[in-house]
C-alpha cells in the first residue's frame, strides 16, 4: 500500500537552486517535489508516494545526487512527523 509522505531535503553548499539545476531535479525523478530557498539555504520539498518513509527518502536522496547535488539534511514536517502513527 502506497502513502504519501512529506519531507524536506535541505541541498549542501547550495544558497538558491538555478533554473538548469531544477531541470536536472526534474529530469532525476523528483517532479514530486518542489525546489524552493530562503535565507542561503536551499531546498526541495517532497509528497512522494511510498511503501514507507524510508523508501521515500531514500528514492529522493538518490534521485538528488545522481544530479551533482548533495544532501545536507533531510526534515520531516512537524505534522507529517506526528501523523506517521496514525
Amino acid at each position: 500500500m502506497m502513502k504519501t509522505y512529506e519531507f524536506d531535503v535541505y541541498l549542501k553548499g547550495v544558497s538558491e537552486i538555478a533554473d538548469e539545476q531544477a531541470v536536472a531535479l526534474f529530469a532525476a525523478g523528483c517532479d514530486d517535489g518542489s525546489p524552493a530557498s530562503c535565507d542561503g539555504q536551499a531546498w526541495v520539498h517532497f509528497d512522494r508516494e511510498a511503501p514507507s518513509l524510508e523508501e521515500a527518502i531514500r528514492s529522493a536522496v538518490q534521485q538528488i545526487q545522481s544530479t551533482g547535488l548533495r544532501v545536507a539534511k533531510v526534515q520531516l514536517d512537524a505534522e507529517a512527523s506526528l501523523s506517521l502513527g496514525a
